[in-house]
């Protein structure tokens, strides 16, 4: 067998159990495998460092130096623990996880030889990747795991049974994404991502959640997966289309970049090379949205980049708190006094650029040695931070949870008994130093240890609650960060707002704008992400053939429809007692509408109907005193009256259609009307038979002078009249009028009018009406040439002929107007047809009587007649 491969970075405490850890700090290269030598003798010295990612490693040492030193958590065992690194490759990560397990010296799984470890539980990794490798192995002895930045999808734990993550579900970061969009209402984006299997996987999770949100992608770019340093090359090309695909999008203010932190490392070179080499500007003025996956780490040749790019980008992490103490331990890490330590010397000299020289030189003015009084705080935050970051505080929390599992198993007096057991040899091993020796309790003790951290829960000592749900996930929120960048190339990360998914309430998301520090394109306000403009309230949107649903065209609401809010995809009716204003982005109420007693119109009405019944009253009046004469007593002086009294009334019936419509109104209006009209008619019907009759009686041998009388015409007018007034009652009984508010007619006035209620009775009282006046217009045209009393043949006719002329104008009138003008010419159309009826059949005996009485004479009758 060939000597395995020597791992030079390692951190080991002993103690009585020990807990494992994978780090990922260094980047080994590995030379192309030629078959000359053993494949595991190509590992190259002098890794690149991820500086940054130390911080884990002293991280898990203060968890397990505040544990020793608490009397409270497990008083009488002493933790150890055993470190290494993952390099950023899988075989390494196998080999350095069966380290973990077996000798140092030779890797031969299922064998143990030299010191027992005692391993009973293992942290790691940093990405899915590592997490996975070690899964492979260490869930086949059943170990513990627990990763600290594992944010895959929850099948790992039917894969991984023995696997426990103390991060949140990586669902809730897809939410977080989207409430971060709708908040500032992103709803143009571009999404980068790693060609994988979890970049597709974050990508079909994501995509319907922005669609059922109205969020909508102008881009998806999946950039090659790298691995190592030596594929750049082959991603340059990528990079190249990746950075002209955003700079192209200027729209596009927003971009989602889901990667996890190995590729950052990659990314961030490759925009520097890019800029560099092919003189393309990397893109600026750009909101970078990245998950918790992503982070700024840096290594030796970053020191030169410029991070301006990520200006105000915004990033989800693991909720954290402060911790007291770890500030202070950090200020006595030195490289010549951590013992055990293999890592602090690659971290020393690449982070302080200088060399680690024997300890007996330490302090000496040599050139480029380093003194060991270098300050971590005075690296940037890319190379080294003094607060704990997210992953770090994954690595106290874990190394937290399984001391408390341990104490709570303690409590059961199951640790003790374990201890001695955990140091015979593994149950899946060869039993050789101790053959008879059983491992049951070994299998008992890593068991009963699941049982305990599946439902672990515990306050840690930040004072943020440590709880593991079923399916092994940390039940957390989500930090919001906003990272600050400087121009000495560092940055700063600024806690904006939370996000809770895991308590009993909804979704609680809480964001601080005012805190927030934008890129300095956007002058510190806030950035829009749209296709195009919004489309204001009074206009909606109108999606364009071929484009995503987020573009679209602004068209205006159409007449007498509303949109009070932006981005509505419909315009909406006002309710029907209220009209578009003039934007058509609000609703104004309507006023009532009728004919009122102070309107101007109204007035003049009223004025017209009270002086034609002032007329009528005085022609009456002039009738009456000379009731005797001759022009008076000629053709029926009783009918005479009966039309002046109709006439009379018929003015002032006029009356009833002005004013707001009250019932009693509505019931008399049309009624009224037709009734007085009927009895008009019918008198000058009545008036017209008798000119005929008279002109008939009047020839020899004539029988018709025993139907020429008052007893005819007054039944003419009787007659008449009860039929139209059995109409009305039929009418009234059946269906009334009644009052009605007319919401459509206009559109920003309420028409308060009489709805007629039976049309059908409505049209039989008019077409009764017009009937009658028909006739009596044909009969009078028949008489007009029969010589009668003052030609009052003729003036019947010519009064009737003005009496249809008005109504048969009326109708086109009446139906092309609305609301108080449709009454307004109803009125008119009475008081004008009266008028004529009263001026063509009344004036001509007026003048007579009133200005030339000399022919008001019986001589003068019979000899007209003649």
């Amino acid at each position: 067998m060939s000597d395995p491969l020597q791992i030079p970075h390692e951190y080991y405490q002993q103690g009585d159990l020990t807990i494992g850890g994978i780090s990922s700090q260094f980047f080994s290269f590995f030379d192309i495998i030629t078959f000359v030598k053993h494949p595991n003798l190509m590992f190259i010295e002098d890794p690149v460092v991820v500086t940054k990612n130390y911080q884990h490693v002293l991280a898990l040492v203060f968890a397990m130096k505040e544990i020793n030193e608490d009397p409270r958590i497990l008083p009488n065992v002493t933790l150890g623990f055993h470190i290494y690194d993952s390099y950023f490759n899988e075989k390494l990560t196998f080999q350095t996880t069966l380290n973990l397990l077996f000798s140092q010296k030779r890797t031969v799984p299922n064998y143990k030889c030299g010191t027992q470890k005692n391993l009973i539980a293992a942290i790691g990794g940093l990405d899915s990747k590592t997490t996975f490798y070690m899964a492979t192995i260490l869930s086949i002895y059943k170990i513990p795991q627990i990763s600290y930045y594992l944010f895959g999808p929850s099948s790992a734990e039917t894969h991984f049974p023995f696997l426990y993550r103390i991060v949140p579900n990586e669902e809730n970061q897809y939410q977080g994404i989207v409430h971060l969009l709708l908040h500032f209402q992103w709803t143009w984006v571009g999404i980068v991502m790693l060609e994988d299997d979890r970049g597709e996987n974050f990508l079909q999770t994501l995509m319907p959640m922005l669609s059922e949100s109205g969020i909508c992608t102008a881009f998806i770019d999946r950039m090659p997966l790298l691995t190592d340093f030596s594929e750049i090359i082959t991603a340059h090309e990528g990079t190249v289309n990746t950075l002209q695909l955003v700079n192209n999008n200027k729209t596009v203010k927003t971009i989602i970049l889901y990667a996890e932190t190995q590729f950052s490392l990659f990314f961030i070179f490759l925009m520097y090379q890019v800029e560099t080499d092919d003189k393309t500007n990397v893109t600026l003025g750009k909101v970078w949205i990245m998950t918790a996956q992503w982070d700024f780490p840096a290594i030796e040749f970053h020191k030169r980049f410029d991070r301006e790019v990520f200006q105000g980008a915004l990033s989800f992490a693991i909720h954290t708190n402060v911790v007291q103490e770890f500030h202070s331990f950090l200020l006595t890490v030195n490289p010549y006094s951590q013992h055990g330590d293999n890592f602090i010397r690659d971290f020393w000299e690449q982070a302080f650029s200088c060399l680690v020289t024997d300890p007996s030189v330490v302090g000496e003015s040599t050139g480029g040695t380093c003194t060991g009084k270098e300050k971590l705080e005075s690296l940037p935050g890319p190379f080294f931070e003094m607060s704990m970051t997210p992953q770090s505080y994954s690595v106290y929390n874990a190394v937290y949870a399984i001391a408390h599992a341990l104490d709570a198993m303690d409590s059961w007096n199951q640790v003790h008994t374990a201890v001695t057991a955990v140091r015979s040899p593994h149950p899946y091993e060869v039993q050789l130093q101790n053959p008879n020796v059983s491992t049951n309790m070994n299998i008992m003790f890593l068991l009963t240890l699941h049982r305990f951290l599946r439902r672990i829960s515990f306050n840690n000592t930040a004072g943020d609650l440590v709880s593991l749900n079923e399916k092994g996930e940390l039940e957390s929120g989500l930090d919001i960060i906003n990272w600050v960048t400087f121009p000495n190339k560092s940055f700063s990360r600024v806690k904006i707002g939370r996000m809770d998914s895991w308590t009993l309430t909804d979704r609680e998301f809480v964001i601080n704008e005012d805190v927030i520090t934008w890129h300095s394109m956007f002058n510190q306000t806030h950035p829009r992400s749209v296709c195009n403009d919004n489309c204001r309230p009074g206009s909606v949107r109108k999606k364009k053939e071929g484009e995503p649903f987020c573009c679209y065209d602004c068209d205006p609401c159409p007449k007498g429809k509303i949109s009070k809010q932006t981005e509505m995809d419909i315009c909406i009716k006002c309710p029907e007692d209220q009209y578009p204003n003039g934007d058509q982005d609000g609703c104004l109420p309507k006023v009532l509408h009728f004919l009122s007693y102070d309107d101007a119109l109204s007035i003049n009405l009223i004025f017209m109907a009270l002086s034609f019944s002032v007329i009528t009253a005085l022609v009456l009046g002039i009738f009456i005193k000379h009731h005797n004469s001759p022009i008076v007593k000629a053709n029926n002086r009783g009918l005479t009256y009966t039309l002046l009294i109709a006439l009379l009334l018929c003015f002032l019936c006029s009356l009833l259609f002005i004013g707001q419509p009250q019932t009693i109104a509505c019931l008399l209006r049309q009624t009224v009307f037709a009734l007085i009209f009927t009895m008009a008619v019918s008198s000058v019907l009545a008036k017209t038979i008798t000119v005929i009759l008279a002109f008939m009686a009047t020839q020899p041998g004539s029988r018709m002078r025993n139907w020429v009388g008052r007893r005819l015409a007054a039944s003419i007018v009787f007659s008449c009249t009860v039929i139209q007034g059995a109409l009305c009652t039929v009418w009234l009984l059946t269906a009334p009028p009644f009052p009605h508010l007319d919401m459509d007619t206009l559109a920003k006035e309420i028409v308060l009018e009489c709805n007629e209620g039976s049309v059908p009775m409505f049209y039989s009282v008019l077409g009764y009406l017009g009937f009658l006046a028909l006739v009596s217009f044909a009969v009078a045209f028949l008489a007009r040439s029969l010589p009668s009393t003052f030609n009052e043949a003729k003036f019947i006719t010519f009064s009737m002929l003005v009496f249809c002329s008005v109504w048969v104008s009326f109708v086109p009138t009446y139906l092309s107007t609305k609301g108080k003008y449709m009454v307004a010419v109803e009125i008119f159309s009475i008081l004008s047809s009266s008028s004529g009826l009263l001026g063509c059949i009344f004036a001509p005996k007026c003048y007579i009587i009133a200005l030339r009485p000399q022919l008001n004479c019986k001589e003068n009758i019979t000899r007209r007649n003649n």
